[in-house]
């Protein structure tokens, strides 16, 4: 689902909705990049409370500002990287994720070339990649975000992800 970003100002670069992503495969029921919906989103907290996440996977360092929420709200184990901004680091100590880590529920991490600032991850029940912000949208079109580094690593890592046998990609904005 989509929210407000939390830290989206007026006048800012680009959209104010960003998306966590839920996914049930092989058993389990994980919440990707968790961004919990505001108190009075009743609905959405019911729809969660029925089916609830048995793990949170945090995709990228800046990403991980709901998962101590799902963890105190589900007791469910959390995934993510060991490396946080120093002013946003979770009170959850989260279970290490690493490209070629296969997570419970068969979901794959993957290398998408920019050091250690995002891990996709492929579902392959769902013949599905889901991206935190290594891609965008602009006019319908799928974009790469430019980095330092972005042809002699970014560009070839993703290009390898080509390989798999995608349907669908999931972004967190655009």
């Amino acid at each position: 689902g989509a929210v407000p970003h939390p830290d989206w100002e007026p006048g800012g670069n680009g959209d104010n909705m960003v998306t966590s992503t839920f996914v049930e495969s092989r058993g389990e029921k994980a919440v990707l990049d968790p961004l919990a919906p505001p108190e009075d989103a009743i609905h959405v907290w019911e729809r969660l409370d029925a089916n609830p996440p048995t793990m949170a996977v945090v995709l990228k360092p800046e990403h991980v500002r709901s998962v101590d929420r799902f963890v105190e709200r589900y007791d469910c184990r959390a995934f993510g990287p060991d490396v946080f901004n120093r002013d946003d680091i979770p009170d959850t100590e989260l279970e290490l994720v690493l490209p070629g880590f296969q997570l419970p529920g068969g979901l794959l991490a993957l290398y998408d070339g920019r050091g250690r600032n995002e891990t996709p991850l492929w579902l392959p029940e769902q013949n599905t990649i889901v991206f935190s912000d290594a891609l965008t949208t602009l006019g319908g079109e799928l974009q790469v975000w430019g980095t330092p580094w972005h042809a002699e690593r970014a560009l070839p890592a993703l290009r390898a992800l080509l390989d798999l046998p995608f349907e669908q990609v999931i972004i967190s904005h655009g």
